[in-house]
């Protein structure tokens, strides 16, 4: 039987390139490599597509784009075009390890969709949806999951004053980005002083727009690794202890201030409780193939955060790590994930 021919696409242009490349890394060290006949693509952050021959340290350390490792490449049907030695490369899965813009907002699923290609992860639109963290509060209020109040603010529209979010929102906030990862772009604010700068930077990140001021949960935030298509189960739930307001960049790639428990430290009731919220939502957002859904303990409750389509995927990531809590190891949670796309129609493959 022949081998599945895998396409690993890294990078990308998003402000989260360098968890990308670490996240490849893992990817590419941790794979049954000897089961795939495996094609590896990188984006630049100009956007351009190569065809990467190098070695896996070279992704790691972000020196993957030397001329003797890459070749540019084009998306063609069902495959890709070798510009360079002008020879055609076929792809029966694609498996995206890109976070944020154009990676895991639904663009890169849209033109694997027009290739007639599979991938891994979401769709097209549940990718978009979660993504974008208004449309993921409106479906989820509307699914009735719990989920902090907010106010959004929206470039070129009027904005309401300080005062007139207050009223309606208690202080403190957590203002972010409606379109971005890894904390970037987030901020707590307290009082009126920063809010101003707050919204600059969340704005900045943002990209299109967009930004979020929310309601700052009084508790502690816990994850749920999530996969599955019609079929959805869920691996461990981990706790995040942090001592910052949030769960910063530096919290979350390098661990200052913040200690991760897997399992989380919560009664059976509350644990089981946070898996099931954590399927209504993946399904409330119409999610297939893999999601980290994030939510905070507050009292005896549980609300939801956001949910992330692409997750980290380092050998010490948290959704991978919850899944080998679960029993199921980082090689074969890869090759279940690649298993559940194939699984799914794609355009008229």
């Amino acid at each position: 039987m022949s081998k599945l021919k895998l396409g690993v696409v890294f990078g990308g242009q998003s402000s989260e390139y360098s968890v990308s490349l670490h996240s490849a890394g893992s990817f590419l060290h941790q794979i049954h490599a000897d089961q795939y006949d495996m094609t590896c693509i990188g984006i630049d952050q100009t956007g351009h597509f190569f065809l990467y021959t190098g070695p896996v340290e070279a992704i790691e350390h972000d020196e993957w784009k030397k001329e003797e490792y890459v070749h540019p490449c084009a998306w063609v049907h069902k495959g890709i075009y070798d510009l360079q030695n002008q020879i055609f490369i076929p792809l029966d899965v694609i498996f995206p390890v890109l976070h944020g813009k154009n990676g895991e907002d639904g663009a890169l699923q849209g033109m694997c969709e027009m290739m007639n290609i599979h991938y891994v992860g979401c769709d097209i639109l549940s990718s978009a949806m979660c993504m974008d963290k208004e449309i993921m509060h409106i479906l989820c209020d509307e699914a009735s999951i719990p989920c902090a109040d907010y106010v959004c603010l929206k470039k070129g529209q009027p904005q309401p004053t300080f005062a007139q979010i207050q009223e309606r929102i208690p202080l403190p906030w957590i203002v972010k980005p409606c379109n971005a990862g890894s904390s970037y772009g987030v901020h707590f604010v307290e009082d009126e002083d920063g809010f101003a700068a707050a919204c600059e930077d969340a704005f900045f990140y943002d990209g299109r727009g967009k930004i979020l001021v929310e309601k700052a949960i009084d508790g502690f935030e816990i994850g749920c690794a999530v996969m599955g298509n019609e079929v959805v189960e869920t691996g461990s739930v981990d706790e995040i202890e942090i001592e910052s307001a949030f769960f910063d960049f530096e919290g979350k790639y390098a661990m200052k201030g913040a200690e991760i428990h897997c399992p989380a430290r919560l009664d059976d009731e509350l644990f089981e409780k946070a898996r099931l919220l954590a399927k209504d939502a993946y399904r409330a957002m119409g999610c297939t193939g893999l999601a980290r859904v994030d939510m905070f303990v507050t009292g005896g409750d549980i609300v939801l955060n956001e949910l992330n389509t692409i997750p980290g995927f380092t050998a010490t990531s948290r959704y991978p790590t919850m899944m080998q809590e679960a029993g199921l190891g980082f090689s074969d949670l890869i090759d279940r994930l690649i298993a559940l796309a194939m699984e799914r129609q794609v355009s008229a493959c």
